[in-house]
């Protein structure tokens, strides 16, 4: 009889000389032994190599496919990760389960959702369709006769971050959405609406796939039992963005075997107004005992002096891993401090420094320039515009072009022109219960009028008007009788702060999320139309600069290089030779909403260390001297407690010259 001897852990020999391809501290954490394990990875460390690996170790170790699991925050992630690990062991891994929460909470609800009264033919809902379900909720609950009520993807807000963070809908409007409180009880039957329908009609929406999960595996011990015992190993990627109900999905899935490994970051936690639980990575070792914890912080982006100032800065935080970055021996210039008299010469300065880097031969997709908040782009974006600088926004729609700027500015248009029919229809269009057949009979009959802005804000209207319609009219009416006066003509700001107040501060409330946000864009942009004479002036160089900013918008097609500019938690694992950061005034960065805790502090240092370690090779941290803000006037700013309690050794102080300002 011929015998045939199987390989063993003992007798383990990989194909990989992982010892050669990984430094110390990643080849400690890819052949780690059982049990839980923390990788706390430090920015720019290698995160996914050790992941790849790590499967690909535990792959060659005998552990079969099918009793992995990968846990990623994109299927696009968790696809490329198993490539490259075939690639590694020239061998199959497709049979490992990989992908998002949701991905994986799908295939298990198809299989298991019985256990919790879930038929398994159920249907996900998509956004578009979620979106069409609470409306017809919030309509059968005769909720929208209330014109302030909100939107229903800002209900639908609401409730997922109550799903994700378990937590009930008061406590989430309370404390997430306060601007919403008065409204409270009525999301609350909103909601139990939702669920009764989807549960009726047998849907899902991409909560209820971690809701389900989760139930089932704390209600029903046999599958839990079951799931856990099928899964070897977990490895769980980008750990610090979890919510609370996916971390909980972890620790029962591990239950079992407790090789569970999470990987991530909590430097570079800074995803909580999502929803993400910082105490997840950071009481991670409470939650296992015998965690391993390795620390990943071998930096291949940075230089040394980059990383001195990013290290010096996140030290200041209490709640952390405390972790030093290192360069891999590689030295550059230090970073630049850049303090300017304002708003506009930190735009003059940051487009001909961008000129001056063309010049030097860096290409422009290595430039990017961050900020905390999107508006803080504005006075950038206009100046890059008049440079014919090329530049890609990647925290949203470019200023001018975001709907809520084209109100306003059409609100101006129609006041200063009475026979602006686009802008007349749009802000008609602004009125609940007006569409557009409405919108064009009252524009005809504004039109025909003698004196088109006093029929506007008359009550000669209601006449052609829906019920509906006719009880929004007497708001807007407001903002109308505040376009009559002469500080449209002479005061644009004045008028934006007129229209903000009197109306649209309300409908932003009922119609966006991210209100506040929108509300800053406006704020800014009265701000910058202080540096106009008149109404006419400031929409005259709007027109000229948008029009060029569409001569420069590059078709999909072509792939002409572009500056980059974003908001910080966009820019979350991309890098750039060379990075602005701007804004860095208290009360911007951090934001003031964000201060008064120390929770708030520390994820805003977070932002701030996420900022500083995009750059690879040269880094520019601007801040303005004096700030004009619409509700403290001409203000004279202090720097960012970031850069203040910076040593300087760690930056190079610049002083700006010439320009006029």
């Amino acid at each position: 009889m011929k015998k045939y001897q199987l390989a063993t852990t003992d007798t383990f020999r990989p194909s990989i000389d992982y010892s050669s391809q990984l430094n110390p501290e990643q080849l400690s954490a890819v052949t780690s032994g059982d049990g839980p394990s923390l990788v706390i990875a430090g920015a720019g460390s290698g995160k996914t190599r050790v992941v790849t690996y790590r499967v690909a170790y535990l792959l060659e170790k005998g552990i079969h496919p099918s009793r992995i699991m990968l846990l990623t925050f994109t299927n696009r992630a968790a696809r490329e990760m198993l490539h490259r690990v075939e690639l590694l062991i020239k061998g199959e891994a497709r049979r490992a389960w990989g992908g998002t929460f949701h991905h994986i909470g799908n295939i298990i609800l198809r299989q298991y959702g019985k256990a919790v009264n879930l038929n398994a033919n159920f249907t996900i809902l998509d956004s578009e369709d979620t979106k069409d379900l609470i409306d017809s909720c919030i309509a059968e609950l005769n909720l929208r006769t209330d014109k302030m009520f909100p939107k229903g993807k800002i209900v639908l807000e609401v409730i997922s971050r109550s799903t994700g963070s378990e937590r009930t809908i008061a406590d989430v409007v309370e404390n997430d959405f306060s601007y919403l409180l008065v409204f409270a009880e009525e999301i609350e039957k909103a909601n139990q609406l939702y669920m009764k329908k989807k549960m009726t009609m047998n849907l899902v929406d991409f909560d209820d796939l971690l809701y389900y999960w989760k139930k089932i595996m704390v209600e029903i011990p046999a599958v839990r039992e079951k799931l856990s015992g099928r899964f070897l190993h977990i490895l769980v990627d980008e750990y610090q963005d979890t919510n609370k109900i996916q971390a909980e999905i972890v620790d029962l899935m591990a239950s079992a075997h407790r090789n569970l490994m999470v990987v991530g970051d909590d430097a570079q936690s800074i995803y909580s107004f999502r929803g993400a639980c910082f105490d997840n990575i950071i009481n991670f070792p409470e939650r296992y005992l015998d965690t391993k914890v390795f620390k990943l912080t071998t930096n291949y982006r940075s230089t040394e002096e980059i990383l001195s100032l990013a290290n010096e800065s996140i030290a200041f935080n209490k709640r952390q891993f405390p972790k030093i970055l290192n360069s891999i021996q590689r030295k550059g210039v230090l970073p630049a401090m850049v303090p300017l008299q304002n708003l506009s010469q930190e735009a003059e300065f940051v487009s001909q420094r961008i000129l001056d880097l063309i010049d030097e031969g860096v290409p422009l997709n290595e430039i990017a320039v961050l900020y905390r908040s999107h508006y803080q782009s504005m006075e950038l974006q206009m100046e890059l515009t008049r440079k014919r600088i090329p530049y890609e926004v990647r925290s949203g729609l470019r200023f001018f072009e975001q709907a809520h700027i084209k109100d306003i500015i059409s609100y101006l248009r129609a006041a200063l022109n009475p026979m602006d029919e686009i802008s007349w229809i749009r802000v008609l269009k602004l009125i609940p219960g007006i569409g557009n057949i409405t919108a064009k009979k009252v524009w005809e009959f504004i039109k025909a009028s003698e004196n088109p802005l006093e029929t506007a804000a008359s009550d000669n209207i209601t006449k052609l008007l829906s019920r509906r319609a006719r009880d929004n009219w007497k708001t807007y009416k407001i903002s109308m009788e505040a376009l009559k006066g002469d500080n449209v003509l002479n005061n644009p700001s004045e008028a934006i702060r007129e229209i903000l107040e009197s109306s649209y501060d309300a409908y932003l409330q009922s119609n966006y999320e991210n209100y506040e946000d929108r509300r800053e864009d406006i704020e800014q942009l009265s701000n910058y139309s202080e540096h106009f004479n008149s109404t006419r002036e400031f929409l005259s160089d709007l027109a000229l600069l948008t029009s060029v900013q569409a001569e420069d918008v590059v078709e999909p097609e072509e792939e002409a290089e572009a500056i980059v500019l974003s908001t910080i938690h966009r820019a979350k694992g991309l890098e750039w030779s060379r990075v602005f950061i701007i804004g860095l005034t208290d009360g911007s960065f951090p934001s003031a909403k964000s201060m008064g805790s120390l929770e708030g502090e520390e994820e805003e240092r977070r932002v701030f260390y996420v900022a500083v370690t995009r750059a690879k090779d040269e880094l520019y941290l601007c801040y303005p001297v004096m700030d004009n803000r619409w509700h403290d006037g001409s203000i004279l700013k202090r720097p960012s407690p970031f850069i203040q309690e910076l040593p300087e050794k760690t930056y190079e102080h610049w002083e700006i010259e010439g320009g006029d300002y």
